[in-house]
């Protein structure tokens, strides 16, 4: 048993994006839509999109070597590995152990987390939680997603949206004030079918009239996701603030979940926190689901956007519904 912790740091973190581009242009020539329809609507400009054949581990590995650097952890280090994901790449075994073996992370034990857009967000409670009890010393919380995958190029209201990436954070007590102050999750799944892959699992087994109705992909419907993400992203970010102890004029950043700029907009507008303090990398990658926050906040920790000392809030949204959100002191 390793010994419990009261305070659990972010030492790290790291991202990685595929190199190929896919831009709103490139989309006018693929279904009817158009650069301004894609920007006015959602603020995304581009996207980036995996290979056919690069499996969601890779994404997932090299962001997680790159937070292990980062963070100046060796993988042998890592007693668990968390990857949330709806894209893994297989149904079995988990992704996460697929990233083991990759990493040579022998000593760690390794698994998935499933709730959409908010994969990354569950996993960094667990993984703190692990910290905090003693039953982890060193945790490696990845997001990541191959969402190009799962996407009906056809269909112009969702093919716009969606982009591949990772994202990773290593987790640690410094025996320090600040670190990750509180977490909250929460899901509703009374309204899963208004974002949702109908077919593939246990309920609707893959069949040849399955793929034919085209159940395989992304089925999402835009307007009630949005009026539900705006209200729980808002509810969420109150509350984990109130037990952090912090109030929405205290933040230095607030880093939301990427999915589409009227959404953060109304949600910093109703925290009261102005633009300048929201970090928005939407434009570049479109929705990535659960690596959205980790790619983000590996961005705003690069760039100078967070520095020491800084009271970040992060707060998500996704299919199951599920939402969470962290306050973190770095």
């Amino acid at each position: 048993m390793i010994a419990p912790a009261h305070d659990v740091h972010i030492l790290g973190t790291g991202s990685y994006t595929p190199s190929h581009v896919l831009t709103n242009q490139d989309l006018e020539a693929m279904v009817d839509t158009s650069d301004e329809w894609i920007v006015t609507r959602t603020g995304i400009r581009e996207r980036r999109i995996a290979d056919p054949d690069t499996p969601s581990s890779f994404l997932a590995s090299e962001a997680a070597k790159r937070a292990l650097d980062d963070a100046g952890v060796s993988a042998k280090e890592l007693d668990q590995i968390i990857v949330g994901t709806v894209t893994g790449d297989r149904i079995f075994p988990s992704t996460g152990c697929s990233v083991q073996d990759i990493l040579g992370a022998s000593n760690a034990y390794a698994f998935d987390v499933s709730a959409a857009c908010a994969g990354w967000m569950y996993g960094l409670q667990i993984g703190r939680d692990a910290v905090r009890a003693g039953t982890a010393k060193t945790v490696l919380v990845i997001g990541v997603e191959s969402l190009s995958k799962i996407v009906n190029w056809t269909d112009r209201n969702t093919c716009v949206l969606f982009g591949d990436a990772a994202g990773a954070v290593v987790l640690r007590s410094r025996g320090e004030p600040g670190g990750i102050l509180a977490t909250r999750v929460h899901s509703d799944g009374s309204l899963v079918h208004l974002l949702e892959m109908p077919a593939g699992g246990s309920l609707m087994p893959p069949s040849h009239l399955t793929v034919e109705r085209q159940l395989h992909v992304i089925h999402m419907s835009g307007n009630d996701v949005f009026k539900h993400a705006v209200r729980a992203m808002q509810a969420v970010a109150l509350e984990v603030l109130e037990a952090a102890g912090k109030k929405a004029e205290d933040l230095a950043l607030l880093v939301p979940h990427q999915a589409n700029l009227r959404i953060i907009e109304a949600t910093a507008h109703r925290l009261g926190v102005p633009m300048e303090k929201v970090f928005v990398n939407l434009d570049k990658y479109g929705n990535t689901s659960s690596a959205s926050i980790p790619l983000a906040l590996d961005e705003a920790r690069r760039s100078g956007r967070i520095q020491k000392g800084d009271l970040v809030a992060m707060v998500t949204f996704g299919g199951g519904f599920t939402w969470a959100g962290a306050v973190v002191q770095f």
